[in-house]
């Protein structure tokens, strides 16, 4: 949140550019860039756009005008002409501000009392400026200015569109934000605009499927698809949860597939996966012949096995899910999540005992040591996979995922022998070096 409110004072200090004037002199000088704007001769000219486009900003400016982020709150009450509406103390992600209202504009003071950022409740002319502007500004491009005119404004109106969006994310207007959003994006894809922004297109479709409209959700995820952006796998899980709210069920397995192929590690479109076939009340194995493609067209990806053995250890199946990390292990030997998933069944195994044993009545002590017994063997099983998870493993959240798995067991078995007490503090010296 710190991070992102620093951008938006930032972005707020770009606005800077003239006193504040009032809310006529922008209605005025808009329409008159309008009006020459709709005549036939100055109409053709790129001149003419070009002016609209800056009426149009301006105006878009004008209510944040004299608002000047990093002033004190002392400074900026005798530099802003207007009195406080209202005062009030709130919080916004955990970090408190004091918000003062005015006529057009509501502005925030840290606990500092530094001002932080403003947000605009009323503008000075009605209507999407900043598309408008950029619409103009585009139009001047196809009457013949230059590129290296036109370019720059467009990209200072992505990111104006990229700010506001975000500020209205961070006070949860997710309307607003969307809009924002789907702004910033519609902009970055207009001529001669260099730069399409991936991000905003993105964030458009996550903010359309908050607000559950599913259509646009779909419309511009598959805009980043057009373009390769899939947020390493997680548009084809969002999609599947438009199809499905659309009740396309076809469509949400085929988007699951897809990505499942491309993306057999991702989160998202596992967890969907298994809910589809949970809320279409199918047989578990449906969900791994959609593997089956997979494994064909890449026999040597050990990482489908994982993701069958993912799927089966989330329905409960302990013995399914390790048979296919066994599996997982015959295509790539060295394959470090094929021992950590055996590693993780066994553990699963373990707190089922553990269960098992604090059901038992008080007088069934002899039982009690029987599977306490069994519960030592368990732990003493995973200790092994966990090691060798460790040890073939380039990846540092495995690797430190491994080492605290190796410490904790090691730490429950420490009164079985002294060999469990040294290899408790050998992984605790290892995962309390790795926070450091």
């Amino acid at each position: 949140m710190k991070k992102m409110l620093f951008a938006l004072a930032l972005a707020c200090s770009l606005q800077l550019a003239y006193a504040q004037k009032p809310d006529a002199d922008m209605q005025k000088a808009v329409d008159k860039a309008l009006a020459a704007s709709q005549d036939a001769k100055k109409g053709a000219k790129p001149a003419t756009w070009v002016n609209l486009g800056k009426a149009y900003i301006n105006a878009y400016k004008n209510p944040t005008s004299s608002v000047i982020p990093g002033l004190d709150k002392t400074s900026f009450s005798m530099s802003f002409k207007e009195k406080p509406v209202s005062v009030a103390t709130v919080e916004l992600d955990g970090v408190s501000f004091e918000k003062q209202s005015f006529s057009h504009v509501d502005v925030y003071f840290n606990q500092n009392g530094m001002l932080q950022f403003a947000d605009v409740t009323r503008q000075s002319v009605p209507g999407d400026l900043l598309m408008l502007a950029a619409k103009a500004y585009s139009h001047a491009f196809e009457l013949g200015a230059k590129d290296k005119d036109i370019d720059p404004k467009l990209q200072e109106i992505v990111d104006l569109y990229y700010n506001d969006a975000f500020m209205a994310y961070t006070l949860g207007d997710q309307p607003k934000a969307h809009a924002c959003f789907k702004g910033a994006a519609d902009v970055s894809v207009l001529p001669p605009c260099s730069a399409r922004n991936d991000d905003a297109h993105y964030n458009a479709a996550l903010t359309a499927l908050t607000l559950k409209d599913y259509d646009t959700a779909e419309k511009y995820y598959n805009k980043c698809l057009a373009v390769g952006y899939t947020s390493e796998g997680n548009i084809y899980g969002s999609l599947s949860e438009c199809a499905l709210a659309k009740a396309d069920t076809l469509a949400a397995k085929n988007y699951l597939a897809t990505g499942l192929t491309a993306y057999p590690d991702n989160a998202l479109i596992l967890t969907n996966l298994i809910n589809l076939y949970l809320q279409t009340k199918e047989e578990p194995e449906k969900i791994v012949e959609l593997l089956d493609e997979a494994k064909q067209a890449m026999p040597d990806n050990p990482s489908l096995y994982y993701v069958e053995g993912n799927i089966y250890s989330n329905l409960g199946k302990l013995d399914e899910a390790n048979a296919a990390y066994v599996k997982s292990l015959e295509v790539d030997p060295k394959y470090d999540m094929g021992f950590f998933g055996q590693g993780q069944i066994i553990l699963k195994r373990a707190e089922v005992l553990v269960d098992e044993m604090n059901a038992l009545d008080y007088k069934e002590w002899q039982k009690y040591d029987q599977m306490q017994a069994q519960l030592w063997d368990l732990y003493k099983q995973s200790l092994p996979l966990f090691e060798s998870a460790y040890n073939v493993t380039s990846n540092p959240q495995v690797k430190l995922a491994s080492a605290d798995f190796l410490k904790r067991i090691n730490f429950q078995l420490r009164g079985q022998g002294s060999e469990f007490q040294q290899a408790y503090d050998k992984w605790n010296a290892v995962v309390n070096e790795s926070a450091e």
